[in-house]
């Protein structure tokens, strides 16, 4: 192969402890990493738990194309409601005989707990390449453990970053969403060099051109509803905010905290403000981002956060606890605000500034966040893990959100640069449109149609990536000059 010959697909086992229709944030990032590598033309294979009594290989559909998925059979962890638990004693057997039939070129775990450790191992023994990308923290699976006392979770934590770290130690890459969270793994886990990679986002799949409103107050939360993020918070910070408001909120996702947090609701007497909406299709997705004020994210343990990122690319400011990875994507008073960690006040403090500003603050806010997401485009994201699969040195290793000027302060966008974020927002509004129609059209049709529009809408995000990386160009040269100035 030339230098300036294309480079061959690549065959990739990725290996989860957590896959759709599991809905979450890693899960959320499998699936639409194996969608776009599936969509370059690579050979994706998932191993992953069976979420029923069904269990071996299945061609199934997810992120819109359709891919390989080797389901595990798995029993239900009692004290969680989506976790599967596989049988440890047998999956080496079956990791090693599907390595030796699809004999991949890179391995690449998303997390370390069963499948990942298994095929970490097999893949070593074959001198297969291995990445891991940590999503984990064991403090949050540690609270839903029924065999170990609340006097020895310390212990249990530390044990378990010390297994985390043996078995990211012995990968050719580790990665994790954010230069915070690789900062973590490597203090408690003692792993070096962990690579800081955004899990991206199609931020085209979320463009609309509604103006962010608060003639109807109205904030939303999506995802698990489980101890850790902490929604507790936000329907306490609502019940502080001026009833004259009516604030109204929505809550989708689905987890052990739901009945909680009805009953929250109904005690602190706004009920019938809140709507617990559980789990959404795909298509409803981008709507409750787009009728929504201002996102909220009061959750003490992300490692980064999908949600607060669709909800960016859907132009909405966000509200979240400074707390984690969040702040690397909450810039305080840019895109939105951050509160301590628990402090239901100042939480409801900084959604009241969002819920009572005025049109042109509202602006301001969410052109900001449409700035900030840019730097998380999911095609840079998927180019960076082709060069790890690879082992490619000369390969850029790290997402745009690392570099100097995203943390600049922004302030408001100039008008060239205001005038250029809402060209980009039409164009991906447009790429949106387009789509959603062709694929309508589509759905009465056979294979081929279905094939030829997945060809077509690949076409348009290639054309609206050119055009996003010459405004990011151009915001990062315009930015680079409002910091000299300063200066």
């Amino acid at each position: 192969m030339t230098k300036d010959s294309p480079k061959q697909p690549l065959k990739i086992v990725i290996g989860c402890d957590t896959f759709p229709p599991d809905i979450n944030g890693a899960a959320r990032f499998a699936e639409r990493l194996a969608g776009g590598l599936v969509r370059r033309g690579h050979d994706v294979h998932i191993v992953a738990p069976a979420y029923s009594s069904k269990h071996g290989t299945f061609t199934e559909v997810h992120d819109e194309v359709k891919m390989t998925v080797h389901r595990v059979q798995s029993l239900k962890v009692l004290s969680h409601k989506t976790l599967r638990f596989i049988w440890p004693y047998t999956l080496k057997r079956k990791i090693d005989k599907l390595l030796d039939e699809i004999q991949p070129d890179a391995v690449h775990i998303q997390s370390h707990l069963i499948v990942g450790r298994y095929l970490v191992k097999s893949a070593k023994e074959r001198g297969v390449r291995t990445i891991a990308t940590n999503h984990i923290m064991p403090e949050n699976l540690i609270k839903y453990s029924v065999i170990i006392p609340p006097f020895l979770q310390p212990w249990a934590m530390r044990m378990a970053w010390k297994d985390a770290g043996r078995v990211l130690r012995s990968v050719d890459a580790v990665t994790t969403p954010t230069r915070r969270a690789a900062d973590l793994l490597e203090a408690a886990g003692g792993v070096s060099g962990v690579l800081p990679i955004s899990c991206g986002i199609d931020a085209s799949r979320f463009a609309n051109e509604t103006p962010t409103s608060n003639e109807v107050p109205r904030v939303l939360f999506l995802g698990r509803l489980d101890f850790e993020k902490h929604i507790h918070n936000l329907l306490k910070a609502v019940a502080k905010l001026p009833a004259s408001l009516n604030t109204q909120v929505e809550i989708v996702g689905d987890g052990g905290e739901r009945k909680h947090l009805n009953q929250l609701a109904e005690t602190l007497g706004i009920a019938d403000q809140v709507k617990f909406l559980g789990h959404i299709s795909e298509e409803e997705l981008p709507k409750v981002y787009e009728r929504a004020t201002v996102f909220a994210m009061p959750s003490i343990a992300e490692l980064q956060s999908i949600a607060t990122m669709e909800a960016m690319a859907s132009g909405r400011p966000v509200v979240a606890a400074d707390a984690m990875a969040l702040p690397h994507l909450v810039h305080d008073g840019d895109n939105g605000y951050l509160f301590p960690p628990d402090d239901v006040d100042a939480f409801a403090d900084r959604l009241l500034r969002v819920l009572t500003a005025d049109a042109d603050e509202l602006e301001r806010l969410s052109e900001n966040s449409l700035h900030l997401i840019q730097s998380h485009d999911i095609n840079r994201t998927l180019t960076i893990f082709e060069g790890l699969y690879r082992g490619d040195q000369a390969a850029d290793k790290t997402s745009d959100d690392n570099r100097t000027e995203y943390a600049q302060p922004i302030g408001r966008l100039n008008k060239s640069m205001h005038t250029r974020v809402q060209r980009l927002r039409h164009r991906a509004y447009e790429v949106r449109q387009e789509f959603l129609a062709l694929r309508d059209r589509a759905e009465d049709l056979g294979e081929d149609a279905r094939e030829r529009l997945e060809d077509l809408r690949d076409d348009m995000v290639r054309v609206a990536k050119r055009g996003r990386a010459k405004v990011r160009k151009q915001i990062r040269q315009a930015t680079e000059i409002i910091r000299k100035d300063d200066e």
